[in-house]
């Protein structure tokens, strides 16, 4: 499974709206410029989120959106399926012999954990650790 361009930003909007949870509406504009996007391309994501009830837009001069949920009640899981689908690792699984199968499944579930016990609050409240620098360490310069 690859998370595209849609989950990803997607997730950085909740995490910024997380981020300023309880100090009003947050523009899109300045979600887009904090984090080097498209604010167009933003604006295309925030609809799906708004349909699903996640975030709610806020009309007026100093308007923009806020999330109608608590950060700790939204799984990055939701997010996720809203904006990319359903969690599959491989189409056709049912076609797979059973222990490829079995093996699918597993991966599946596992990152289906992941998602639905990680919440936006959890995300928003990150601090940096060693690990953020992890694929650093396999890198080989020439």
């Amino acid at each position: 499974m690859k998370i595209s361009t849609k989950g990803r930003y997607g997730m950085t909007i909740m995490i910024e709206l997380a981020k300023r949870h309880g100090e009003g509406p947050i523009s899109l504009k300045a979600i887009a410029q904090a984090n080097g996007l498209s604010e167009h391309y933003l604006e295309q994501l925030v609809a799906p989120l708004r349909n699903a009830g996640f975030v709610k837009s806020i009309r007026g001069a100093y308007g923009g959106y806020v999330l109608c949920k608590e950060p700790s009640e939204i799984k990055a899981g939701d997010i996720i399926r809203v904006l990319e689908g359903p969690i599959s690792i491989v189409e056709g699984m049912e076609d797979e012999e059973p222990a490829k199968r079995e093996l699918w499944l597993r991966i599946r579930d596992a990152v289906k954990s992941v998602l639905d016990n990680t919440t936006i609050e959890d995300l928003a409240n990150h601090t940096p650790s060693a690990r953020d620098n992890e694929s650093d360490a396999y890198m080989f310069y020439i």
